[in-house]
């Protein structure tokens, strides 16, 4: 589905990806873990044009690098960032309504599909998206995203600063997208978590991307518990 050769990412003098090498097939969920400012949120940024970038980015068989980030989303990649960053002084509905921006004549229908896969959400519609708890901010960011009918859903650390329960719910919901039909890329710093249900990973050191492998396998691997996963 995306094929990312030699990406590089700037900000100002800084390098903060250094020529990645990195694919995404179709029906896959990938996981980039690493530490923090390993250059892991840098290249989702990369991957929707709203960093300064060099290298290829092939995207459904065409190179995104002349598109702006409103059409690649419309193309079909939605990111749902750190931190969730939902409208806190919008109600819920006005929330997925901006997540339709590149698709008015389906809002009512993907609402309603929002709202069936978010049950709470429904319950919540006329809420403030500023009072609602971390899980049910994190459900929203979703939906808001999926709102786009994306092909390719990027979801950047979406267990941060949720309690354990409701990162594992969190979790199940992401394992439910791959079962609808979405290409799922995740950042995320629990590893153990990310290795449990990705197909593929990369682990990405200081910009660079320092081993790749398939998830099962990575999980028994001995450098990866020591650094990542504490064992």
């Amino acid at each position: 589905m995306i094929n990312v050769k030699n990406l590089h990412v700037y900000y100002g003098m800084i390098e903060a990806v250094k020529g990645i090498n990195f694919s995404v097939e179709t029906g896959q969920i990938v996981s980039l873990i690493g530490s923090n400012g390993a250059g892991k949120t840098s290249t989702l940024n990369a991957l929707v044009n709203s960093v300064k970038r060099t290298g290829e980015i092939n995207f459904l068989g065409y190179e995104t690098k002349r598109h702006a980030t409103h059409t690649i989303v419309k193309s079909g990649i939605a990111l749902v960032p750190e931190g969730r960053r939902v409208f806190i002084n919008l109600t819920v509905e006005e929330n997925l309504k901006m997540g339709a921006f590149n698709n008015h004549e389906n809002y009512e229908h993907l609402r309603d599909a929002m709202y069936d896969f978010f049950p709470r959400l429904k319950q919540k519609r006329n809420q403030l998206a500023g009072t609602l708890s971390g899980g049910e901010a994190q459900m929203l960011a979703i939906s808001r995203a999926l709102m786009s009918e994306p092909k390719l859903l990027m979801l950047d650390e979406p267990s941060l600063g949720l309690a354990p329960k409701i990162v594992g719910e969190v979790f199940d919901i992401i394992v439910k997208l791959k079962e609808e039909g979405i290409t799922i890329l995740l950042v995320e710093q629990n590893a153990f978590l990310a290795l449990k249900i990705s197909d593929y990973a990369y682990v990405l050191e200081n910009g660079h991307i320092v081993m790749e492998g398939l998830a099962k396998d990575m999980i028994g691997n001995s450098e990866i518990k020591r650094k990542y996963l504490g064992a």
